[in-house]
């Protein structure tokens, strides 16, 4: 048993903000149970690893983490290795944990994290193993204890799963079905977490843009058995004292004029849409099962600017999809030219047993694949810093995130997503400033610190 005197722990994040948000409910658990967050892994009396499973480097990385562990365990029996998350819900992967990692001790899965409470008690109480991971089922929602990273600003899950089967990913395989909360549970949650001084939330799902919610007879939304996204965005900047919204991910196939309006028309709303393309060719987004075309993607991308002045625009590539020709390449790298991209998410295709991609023909061979990665850096570099020049000069809203122990300066972020350096006290940190943009570095500014926002 794990002395009440000693009680520390240690949660290892890998992956996506939907990750994040469930390492944040994990660490509340565990603070509310009397245990103290340390930065060492091999002197924590729990060490969590809440998983990704999207590229095999993910895996990988997981398998450094807990051999390193050995040793420590070793000396302690005592001490709980866990793991939960997406590649807990691959059954492969829990099989070569049991028989190569016998002293990780717990490991559950996507559906029944909201059980964590329980079942870490149940391994204290019986310093044993547990093994829980759901194949399917709903999750349910239960009112967790949460530990944020930040004070001032956090994610709101609004749904969970995915239906749209791309055929390189592993998502909803791990993750399930879409499921759209309701809108009370979430309204509720974002008030209570603006009560304890959030400042700006991020609304979190897979594909944001299918949210599909009911809400009570409370509120008068044109079906309350079906809320769409707009309409839930619309009613979550209502809210007294939240400041910022932003939201995560948003798929083309499905992005709407109402969604575009809706954010042109509420200041709270972050000037930041992360748009994944994954590719410029229309054979290759055919094969990846993505649902829109090139002309259909750059329709969408016009609409926006159109809209939502100094609107910044990210995406997601990924090279080397199988099949992929020099001619598909080049229409990716010319759509980055075209779009002119605040910042590109770059990735070199990664086989995912179970996904329809792995069993395609033609894979592309990875000596290829790393030219072609190369290449790519080579124009998202070019291409960085063309939209940051407009805003040189500028003075800007940024909400202070960090001080950087290294030299001494301030780091917030602007609306569009850009971050900014700059000289000021710590006590700015978590309040909305006035910065005056002087430097463009391509992918951050270097700033000067001009006053507080009226708004705070």
């Amino acid at each position: 048993m794990i002395s009440s005197d000693t009680k520390t722990y240690k949660i290892v994040t890998f992956g996506c903000q939907m990750n994040a948000r469930d390492s944040e409910k994990l660490a509340g658990v565990l603070f509310s149970k009397g245990y103290k967050e340390i930065d060492d892994e091999e002197k924590a009396d729990i060490v969590i690893f809440n998983t990704c499973t999207v590229r095999e480097n993910a895996n990988q990385k997981l398998y450094g983490h807990i051999g390193q562990l050995k040793s420590s365990y070793l000396k302690d029996t005592n001490k709980i290795i866990g793991i939960c998350g997406c590649m807990m819900q691959e059954k492969d992967e829990v099989i070569k944990i049991k028989e190569k990692y016998p002293y990780v001790k717990l490991i559950f899965g996507t559906h029944n994290i909201d059980e964590f409470s329980e079942l870490i008690d149940e391994v204290v109480k019986s310093n044993d193993r547990v093994i829980k991971v759901y194949d399917e089922g709903e999750r349910v929602e239960k009112t967790l204890p949460t530990k944020r990273v930040y004070d001032f600003k956090c994610g709101i899950n609004i749904m969970f799963g995915c239906n749209n089967f791309c055929t390189y990913c592993i998502v909803p395989y791990v993750r399930g079905r879409e499921r759209s909360r309701d809108v009370d549970s979430i309204i509720l949650e974002i008030k209570n977490v603006v009560k304890d001084g959030v400042i700006e939330i991020m609304l979190l799902g897979q594909n944001v843009n299918s949210y599909k919610g009911r809400a009570s007879d409370k509120y008068s939304f044109k079906n309350n058995d079906e809320v769409t996204f707009h309409e839930l965005l619309n009613e979550v900047c209502k809210i007294d004292g939240l400041k910022r919204v932003r939201f995560m991910t948003s798929h083309p196939k499905d992005l709407s004029m109402d969604l575009i309006n809706t954010i042109k028309n509420n200041e709270k709303v972050c000037r930041h849409i992360h748009l994944p393309v994954q590719s410029g060719s229309d054979n290759i987004l055919k094969k990846m099962n993505r649902k829109y075309d090139r002309k259909r993607y750059l329709s969408v991308i016009d609409s926006i600017r159109s809209e939502i002045k100094d609107v910044a625009i990210t995406t997601d590539i990924i090279v080397g999809f199988p099949g992929e020709t020099e001619q598909d390449f080049a229409d990716t790298i010319s759509l980055i030219k075209e779009v002119k991209y605040d910042a590109v998410f770059t990735f070199e295709y990664s086989k995912r047993t179970g996904t329809k991609a792995a069993t395609m023909e033609e894979q592309v061979p990875k000596d290829i694949v790393k030219e072609r990665f190369k290449r790519l850096l080579a124009v998202v570099e070019e291409c960085s810093g063309v939209n940051t020049k407009k805003y040189k000069g500028r003075v800007m809203d940024a909400l202070v995130e960090m001080e950087d122990k290294e030299n001494g300066k301030l780091t917030g972020r602007l609306s569009n997503n850009y971050l900014v350096h700059f000289e000021g006290d710590k006590s700015l940190i978590g309040k909305i400033v006035n910065v005056r943009l002087k430097k463009s570095k391509g992918f951050y500014f270097e700033g000067e610190y001009v006053g507080i926002d009226g708004n705070n």
